[in-house]
């Protein structure tokens, strides 16, 4: 596979009439997933635009706003949560997007097939919107704290073991990228076939890690197999949406595509918002100096001299911290678009190795924001106490929910009153979802994986603390 890869970059750089394994005009298909109605005709709002504003008016996207970026259960409103994450990725992505649109209707006359620039856009806006959409409580340590519960607890092996391994897989390895084409596709609309029935260009951007959980062998020396980016029961939705996309395979027996182009500048504006960002927001909670924030951020932008004359006459720091966070990203967005450009006909096909920041001239300034963020922020006491925290909820709402839906389920009305009343507590849609009314072992156990990485911040640790004793409601 490596040589193969070295091949094509090669290839693509050297020779003009070589022809990529996929195209732009099934890669921005309209086409919605699970429906079989014509593409809208609008002039007031396309069909891109109609995913931005259908993620945006979800209850899945609402709960974001009680989600962990960095710094869990924040009481500093400044601060950046999943939402407010979401949405600053999501105006980068636009941004990048349309820049690259520019650049390949220009180079691909997508012109002819009434594509332009803006469509680019509106594509990645949404899909960049929808990027954490899947995320559980407590951000990354959350996805940490489901995956040790089913692989140490013995309720938790119990369940699993009537599973095949590719689904046991799904829970071992839960992935936060997973679950958000869960949302998307399943969950948000599930009497809807698709979901939200978004278009496949957007779910193609979306989908970061374009694979199942469980693919032996994997010949992958892309950074887009390093983790995996769909559930086995939602497999036949993705399968659907690539077909349509004329996304390729890496071979006819691996559930693993080559990532839509797109996907590389999703994954590109989340970078960058979380090493500039984070950086901004250490600032903001004293745990980062100016002159530090200063020189990461600077070492971005580099030598502008319209930046620092401009900076000179700021006389308030923490104005200058966000006018260089704003100039950083600027210089970021502006090589990441070159950078793509450079190499379209390579991200046509298996990609790059590694990410898009990595490529750039910034790349050793971004590393430094990345490692100061490690080093200071998301090791930093408060992080820490409240994450090792979210250990204790997200493991006890899962045993507690966990075993009693598995209980209910074998032992109907002679199960314990205890396990009837948990029940009681879960939606309904998690219980019996369309199509998997029958005793399941594998859709019982995603129905209570879903519940719970549902939850909020503030849900979890309520849900956990009444259930549990620690507190009691009205009191």
């Amino acid at each position: 596979m490596e040589s193969i890869w070295a091949f094509i970059i090669v290839a693509s750089a050297t020779h003009g009439s070589y022809s990529p394994l996929m195209d732009w005009i099934n890669l921005l298909s309209r086409r919605r997933l699970g429906s079989n109605s014509a593409p809208a005709d609008s002039d007031a709002r396309t069909d891109f635009q109609r995913d931005f504003d259908r993620i945006v008016f979800s209850s899945a996207f609402r709960r974001m706003q009680d989600k962990t970026q960095v710094f869990p259960l924040s009481e500093n409103d400044y601060i950046r949560t999943r939402l407010t994450h979401s949405l600053e990725v999501s105006s980068v992505g636009r941004t990048l997007g349309t820049l690259v649109g520019e650049g390949i209707v220009q180079r691909h006359g997508l012109n002819e097939h009434n594509i332009v620039a803006a469509d680019v856009g509106a594509v990645v806006a949404a899909a960049c919107l929808a990027h954490d959409i899947g995320n559980p409580p407590f951000g990354h340590a959350g996805e940490d704290a489901i995956r040790e519960w089913f692989q140490t607890s013995d309720l938790a092996a119990a369940l699993l073991e009537p599973l095949n391994d590719s689904q046991r897989e799904d829970f071992l390895a839960f992935e936060g990228n997973a679950q958000g084409f869960r949302v998307l596709c399943r969950l948000q609309n599930p009497d809807n076939a698709g979901g939200m029935q978004l278009t496949c260009a957007t779910l193609g951007t979306f989908t970061k890690y374009p694979r199942a959980s469980l693919v032996d062998d994997l010949p992958a020396p892309s950074i887009a197999f390093k983790k995996f980016g769909v559930v086995q029961q939602d497999l036949p939705l993705f399968r659907e949406a690539t077909d349509i996309l004329g996304m390729v395979r890496l071979s006819p027996e691996h559930d693993a595509w080559y990532r839509h182009p797109l996907a590389w500048l999703l994954e590109a504006a989340d970078d960058i918002c979380y090493h500039i960002i984070d950086i901004e927001d250490g600032y903001r909670l004293g745990h980062l100096s100016y002159a530090a924030v200063r020189d990461l951020l600077g070492a971005v932008v580099g030598a502008d001299d319209r930046v620092w004359t401009r900076l000179k006459g700021i006389s308030c720091e923490r104005q200058r911290i966000e006018y260089l966070r704003a100039r950083s990203i600027n210089s970021a967005v502006d090589q990441v678009f070159r950078c793509f450009m450079d190499h379209d006909d390579t991200l046509l096909d298996v990609g790059f190795p590694k990410d898009l920041l990595q490529q750039l001239p910034a790349a050793d300034a971004l590393e430094a924001c990345k490692a100061t963020a490690l080093q200071h922020l998301y090791y930093s006491n408060n992080v820490v106490e409240i994450a090792a925290a979210g250990f204790e909820v997200l493991g006890g709402l899962l045993e507690a929910f966990g075993g009693a839906v598995e209980e209910v389920s074998r032992r109907g009305d002679d199960a314990s009153a205890r396990s009837k009343m948990l029940v009681n507590l879960v939606p309904d849609q998690f219980l019996e979802r369309k199509g998997h009314r029958e005793p399941d072992p594998y859709s019982r156990l995603l129905g209570v994986t879903d519940f719970v990485s549902g939850m909020t911040d503030s849900y979890a640790v309520s849900l956990f603390k009444k259930i549990t004793g620690i507190s009691l409601p009205g009191r």
